[in-house]
Parts: structure tokens; sequence; C-alpha cells
């Protein structure tokens, strides 16, 4: 039953009068902002339908930071989905604002109207006369420039005119300028607007970069034969390292905690709990007397040397990441000025660490709700003071283990003063906690790649995170970390190591390796899953030149995957990775293609890769491609390997033989599509 008159219908509040639903890329939704990066080339969708059979069109209205708006007029899915699509990269950093806009297609109606009755001879002169009448009113059209609207008063002159056939009159609309202006600037009616949506567009580094670990302590250590005591590097001798770490091809450089270290329960070799005078202690067992996270383990240096290391850094084009670890030694000088920022237990004592049985009495979690605005502050204030030092990133240590409503405060108001510091989470951790502290702020974080190794885990996982999750979750693929050795890297060898730098570098629009990877450091301390003498609780000076001598270093192999990345900017995407079949169960097929339009060279950049996952066994089979995913249409096309520089001739089957330990991939870069 209709409203009456005292009672009218409220419009506003019903569905649109062109149906528009499930809009991408929307997070809850919209009460987050899309992520993206400038240069991330980001899939728009919709559900739009109409009644009836009248043509529809839909478009993509995005609204760049500086106010810029462009239009893209949106295809249709698959049949029968009601789904439609465009794509559109970002260029901008800052908030993009998009709508969809739905509209009945006028001239598609009409057109296809006439096609259908004209061929029949039904109502040629009516079709004409409805041409007339359309093509004169959009004419009309306020929006319309005076070159376009003249284009249209002469296209309803020639359907009128009678002394052609209505066949040779509909021609006249079918010509490509015609059909081009009607695409590009359609006869629009009954138009519907979604509602305005949000995407959050960071530099290219909150999304795509190669990172690389290791302690400053280590680089440049030296133990006395005689006295068998350590001389801990530091700043200067660290500073050594970068250089290599540059000729690998790596962007950001992350350190963990460089504060002074607690004595108190400091924890010796292999997480000992008796630890010698000479023992370093645990980076993450935070503060004692010579200060806490504001201040330098006087072993490192001082704030000078610290500059000196980050100028050093950005001069070979690295960028340093410092670990914000918000824990405390018992040492802490915030134990003492502030304990309220502890949780006090029953008998009077602060509350350590632990994860029954396993106990941490050397570290000290902060309690965020007895003082919120004092810890709260206390926190911006130590951020702002290592930005003020060269520092935009921070690695977030168990950022899982804090109130989520406290990182959505401090990330907000960091990025509102200093919008291009990014903050990684390395929480690994249920996938809820993940995903929300990827929409409320964190621009990156650690994956569950490190345990995805089967073609099957990673097919399934490369998915998710470049489909189902992409628009809230960056993920960084960690091939190793100092807690982490999986059984994968424990057995693999040197092949199990090539493999997962492959995979990660390649399929990852970022990466991430722990220093002694590239050794392919891999002895787990017995019942564990982690490095065995771990360098979290010693010295671990490395000889990398003398392994690369030897050939006992994959470093070469890490520089061309770096390479890679520098020259394809299809692989530093994420979205765009296409899963392709094989034969057989270990070798793993994907590729990512990025269209000229969106690439610097103004060509497409295909990369596929085909890769044998199992570190043991030579695999041979039949690779199988979509080559509709990659843009050919050809049958054969010519690729170079980024490996070996090999060339070869590939279609849509193509046999394979890799063998782990010499050849376990192929990263192929089409050169020619025939």
């Amino acid at each position: 039953m209709g409203k009456s008159k005292s009672n009218p219908i409220e419009h506003d509040a019903l569905i649109g009068r062109l149906p528009i639903t499930s809009v991408t890329p929307v997070v809850d939704g919209g009460d987050y902002p899309a992520k993206a990066f400038v240069g991330e080339v980001i899939p728009f969708s919709a559900v739009v339908f109409r009644e009836g059979h009248d043509a529809l069109g839909v478009e993509l209205i995005l609204t760049s930071p500086t106010a810029k708006v462009s239009v893209h007029r949106m295809r249709p899915g698959a049949a029968g989905s009601d789904s439609w699509h465009a794509v559109a990269q970002l260029t901008e950093k800052g908030d993009y604002k998009f709508q969809i806009r739905a509209f009945g297609d006028d001239f598609e109606t009409w057109h296809h109207s006439a096609t259908v009755k004209i061929a029949i001879g039904v109502d040629e002169e009516l079709m004409m006369l409805e041409g007339v009448a359309l093509f004169a009113n959009a004419a009309a059209e306020s929006e319309r420039s005076a070159v376009e609207a003249k284009k249209l008063v002469e296209l309803a002159e020639k359907l009128s005119d009678k002394s052609k056939s209505a066949k040779a009159r509909l021609a006249e609309a079918e010509a490509p300028a015609v059909l081009k202006q009607m695409t590009q600037n359609p006869i629009r009616s009954l138009v519907t607007l979604s509602d305005v949506y949000t995407i959050k567009c960071e530099r290219e580094f909150a999304g795509a970069a190669a990172w690389y670990e290791f302690f400053p302590r280590s680089e440049g250590a030296v133990l006395d034969p005689k006295t068998k005591t350590w001389t801990s590097g530091n700043f200067k001798t660290a500073a050594k390292r970068l250089v290599a770490v540059a000729e690998m091809g790596f962007q950001i450089v992350y350190l963990p905690p460089i504060h002074p270290i607690g004595t108190a329960f400091r924890k010796g070799p292999n997480n000992s709990l008796n630890a010698a005078s000479g023992d370093p202690g645990s980076p993450w067992a935070i503060g004692n007397e010579a200060g806490g996270h504001d201040a330098i383990h006087p072993d490192l240096g001082n704030e000078k040397d610290f500059k000196d290391f980050v100028k050093k850094a950005k001069d070979l084009g690295l960028e340093i990441a410092l670990d914000l670890a918000l824990q405390a030694s018992p040492d802490h000088p915030w134990v003492k000025s502030n304990p309220e920022w502890f949780t006090t237990r029953a008998d009077g004592t602060i509350a350590y660490a632990e994860n029954p049985p396993k106990k941490y009495q050397d570290i000290f979690p902060i309690n965020f709700d007895n003082d919120r605005d004092g810890i709260y502050l206390e926190v911006l204030r130590v951020v702002k003071h290592w930005i003020s030092l060269g520092v935009k990133v921070f690695r977030v240590d168990n950022p899982h283990t804090k109130p989520v409503n406290f990182w959505q405060w401090l990330i907000a108001e960091v990025n509102a003063e200093f919008e291009d510091v990014i903050f990684l989470a390395e929480a690994f951790t249920r996938p809820a906690m993940m995903h929300t502290l990827g929409k409320i702020g964190f621009q990156q974080s650690y994956t569950y790649y490190t345990w995805r190794n089967s073609k099957a885990e990673l097919e399934s996982y490369l998915k998710e995170l470049s489909r189902e999750t992409a628009d809230f979750f960056r993920p960084n693929l960690w091939v190793s970390t100092p807690d982490i050795l999986t059984e994968y890297l424990q057995f693999g060898g040197p092949a199990g190591h090539k493999i997962r730098a492959i995979v990660a570098a390649m399929a990852g629009a970022s990466w991430g390796m722990y220093s002694g990877f590239e050794l392919v450091e891999s002895v787990a301390r017995p019942g564990a899953e982690e490095h065995i003498d771990s360098e979290k609780y010693e010295y671990k000076p490395r000889d990398f030149k003398a392994a690369e001598k030897n050939g006992r270093s994959i470093a070469p192999l890490i520089s061309k995957l770096n390479d890679a990345r520098a020259e394809h900017p299809a692989l530093r995407q994420l979205r765009n990775i296409e899963i392709h079949s094989s034969d057989d169960n270990s070798i793993l097929v994907f590729s990512k293609h990025l269209a000229a339009e969106h690439s610097p060279s103004g060509k497409d950049d295909t990369v596929i890769v085909v890769v044998n996952v199992d570190p043991h066994s030579v695999r041979e089979t039949t690779v199988h491609l979509d080559l509709a995913k990659l843009s050919i249409d050809s049958d054969t096309f010519e690729v170079r390997d980024l490996l070996t520089e090999k060339k070869f001739t590939w279609g849509a089957s193509n046999y394979v033989r890799l063998d782990p330990r010499e050849e376990p991939a192929h990263i192929l870069y089409v050169t020619k599509r025939n």
C-alpha cells in the first residue's frame, strides 16, 4: 500500500532507483578506509542491476587527494553475475574518494532495439524518430561541450534524412567516432550514485619494499681469544654492512631494539636462565640505569653515531626501521618513575611476562589501562623522538598483546603529523586480530607465509592475500626471523632457502629476510622451531665475504630477485597475482601482469614464476598457462629467464624440469607476444 499525501514516500530511505550493492574495495561497510600505495593498481567492482531489459551503464568516479576527478567506465563481469569491474592506478598520497554511478544507457537501449527491428523491417521510421529525439535531447544537456553538442545535432539530422534507408541511417549512428563518444560520455538517465568511500593511499614503501634485518651489535663484534670476552659491534662497524645490504637490493634495514638492556634476570645463550657476566642479554629486555626506550645502548654509540648510521643508509638508498617493543626490563626507568604503567600483583610485586608454563622474568608487560593518558603520551613522545633522528619506519613487536584501540590512536596521531611513517605489525596470531590491526592503521604485517610450504598451501594463501584481504591487510612475506626456523628450512638445505626466497620475493609486494638466511643458517635448538645459539642472546659475527667466496652463500640469488623486483613493476604489486596449473603437486605456477597504461615503461610487464617447492627432488612436468590472464592472444610468445638469462618460446602448455639444487625455478619475463 502506498503512503498518503499527508505521509509522503521517503525516497532517501529506499534503495537507489538502480540498485548498487557489494561495492569494493570497501572495508566493513566503509568503517575503515581501504588501503593502497602510490603506484598500486586497484580493482574496483560492484553488483549493479535493473528491472526489465533496457541497457545499463556503470562508472567509477574517482577523486584524488588533490581533487582531480576521473571517470572510468566499468565492464560487465561473468554472465549472470551482475558484477561490474574497473581498475585504476593511484598516483597521489592521501585520501582518495570514490563512488559508483549507475545509469540507464539510453543510446545502447535504442541502438539494440533499432538494430533488431531494422534487421527485420519493423518500426523502421519509428526507431529513427526515437533516435532523433535521443540525440537532440542529449545535445541540449548542459554538461556537454559545444563541439560534442554540435556532433549530436548533426547525427540527429542524419537520422532524419528519409532520402536514405533506415539501415544506412543506422550505420551513421554506428560510426566508430559515435560509438567512442557514447562510451566516453554516455547518454544517461535514472542516474543513481552509491555512497562515497575512502581509499587511503600511502607512499610506495608502505606496501612494496624489500626488508633486511640485522643486529648492529654483531656487526664488528670481536672475541678476545685470551680472555674469552666480547667487544660489541656498534653503529660505526655496522655501517660497513649497509653497503652489502644495498648491493643485494634491499630497501629497508630493520634493527632489533638498540636500547640499554636490563641486567635483572638477564637471559644467557639459548634463552638460558643464568647469564654470565659477559652475556649481552636479549635486546627486547629494554631499559637499565642508562635509560629506556628513548636511549641508545652505550656499546652501540650515541645519538650522533646513530644519526651518522641513518645518513649512511640514506646515502645508499636505504631506510632504517627501528623495533618498537612496548615492554620493559625490571631495571627500566619507568618501573621507578611510573609503576602505574605496569600490573601489580596481589603480593605487591610487578607482574612479569608469562605464557604458562613459560615465564619471562626479564620482561615486564605494559599496562595500558591504569594511566591511559600517561602511557599513551609517553609512547607517542618516544616515537616522535626517533622520528626526529631520521627514522620513518617502525617494526612493532607483538602488537597483538596490546590494546587495539591504543594502536589506532597512536598510528593516527603519528601519521597526522608524519604521513610517511610506516608501522609493520609483528603479529603471528589469530586472523581476526591480525586483520583488525591492519584495518585500524598498521601499514604492513608479518604473515603465516613462514608456515605455508606446499604447493596447495601456497596457492590457497596467495589467493587469500591478493584477493580476500588485500583491501585492509598488507602482507610482508618474511622468509625467516631470529625466533622462527621452520622444519622446511631446517631440512631443506640451500635448495629450501632458495625456494622460500624466490616465492616470497616474487609473490610478495613486500618481503623480508633475517641476516644469516643467505648463509643457509639452519641448525635448530633441539626440540624447538628456532635457531640454536640464537643471536637474540649472544653476539654472532658472520664472515659473509668468505661464505660467498666459498660458494656457501645464496646472496647472488637474493640480488637477482631484488634486481627483478626493481626492473619489473608488476612484481611490486600484490593484487595482480594469478595462479596457473601444473601436472605436478610440487610445481607452483603464478604470474604477475601490469598493463602498459600502468607501467612506467609504457609497455606490458608480465612475469611468470614456475618453482619447484620440493627441496629434495627433481621434478619434471607440464605447466598450463591461462593466456588470457597474461593478456596474450597468440599461440606462442617469447620469454627470458631472469635467473639464467636463457630464452624460450612458450605457449599455453610447456614442459619444465626443475632441479632444486641447481635450478629450482624459472622466473620468465615475457619479451615478445608474437
